[in-house]
């Protein structure tokens, strides 16, 4: 199977998700995150650094529930065109 390469939006999308998450994590290190989300540490360096660009969704979920991010911070901060401010519930 030959994966389709990725749009320079797609790339630029991983790189938000991995800055996101570097800040997110803040002085905790990166084994620590990575461990209670069920991650080796390389995942998690590969994803902060942008060369793992496309994560898993339940890979991100995990790291949202380790940082306590909620999943609309995520979506928010990394999609592709903006969205619209969320709604108070």
């Amino acid at each position: 199977m030959v994966r389709t390469p990725l749009t320079p939006e797609e790339r630029e999308r991983g790189e938000r998700l991995g800055r996101l998450l570097r800040t997110a994590r803040g002085e905790r290190s990166m084994v620590e995150v990575a461990a209670n989300a069920g991650l080796s540490a390389e995942t998690l360096r590969k994803i902060e650094t942008g060369r793992a660009p496309t994560p898993a969704f339940f890979t991100v979920s995990a790291l949202a529930v380790t940082l306590d991010l909620s999943l609309d911070e995520v979506a928010q901060a990394c999609a592709l065109v903006p969205l619209a401010p969320l709604a108070p519930v």
